[in-house]
Parts: structure tokens; sequence; C-alpha cells
């Protein structure tokens, strides 16, 4: 049996119906085929989550965070740009002194 996934969308969509208390959560689950619990476990998680929506203190950190990452994967991109060029002459210049076939000359070959 393969897992569902849900948006975050949806489930916030399915756990603000819960909170304005129009409908039962069983009613809510059986119209989304969704198991009552896995309704209960998001609506736990949301109002666990919810002081979030105020904290602008997180919201800077997670902003800090994102451009630490993003500065490394730039960083790490530069890198294997580098690596790549090495690599590429390298090969250039085997090919050059030892001829089209210097990988052979040079990868161990299997026992027998």
């Amino acid at each position: 049996m393969k897992r569902r996934t849900f948006s975050a969308e949806l489930k916030a969509q399915i756990v603000l119906e819960v909170l304005k208390g129009e409908k039962e959560i069983n009613v809510i689950a059986n119209e989304n085929e969704i198991a009552p619990n896995q309704i209960r476990n998001w609506k736990s998680e949301f109002l666990a989550n919810a002081v979030n929506a105020f904290d602008n203190k997180k919201s800077d950190s997670i902003k800090e965070d994102l451009k630490t990452t993003e500065a490394q994967r730039d960083e790490l991109y530069k890198k294997v740009g580098q690596l790549t060029t090495q690599v590429d002459w390298l090969k250039k210049k085997s090919e050059e002194l030892y001829g089209p076939d210097w990988e052979s000359k040079f990868t161990p070959r299997s026992k027998r």
C-alpha cells in the first residue's frame, strides 16, 4: 500500500475546519478519507506551533539560516566547478602524455 502525502495547505485547511467546530472530527475525517487520529495529530502540531506565527525572532533566525545555507551552497558550487575544471585538465594532459588509452595503464586489472 502506497503512503499518501498531504500538502501543508490541505493539513491547515482541515485543522482549521476542525477548530471551527461546525463538524465533528470523525465527519471531517470521513469526508477527506483520513484517519481521525491523523487529524488529531495535525491539530496538536498546529496548536503547538501557533506561537511561531507571531514570533518575529524565529522568522529572523530562519532568514539568517537561509542566508548561511545559500552562502554554503554557492561556495560548494564554486568548489565543484573548480574541481571539474581540474579533472578535465588532468584528463587532457594525461591523454597528451600517455595516449588515448592512458586510463587502462593506470587502473588496476582484476585478478584472474
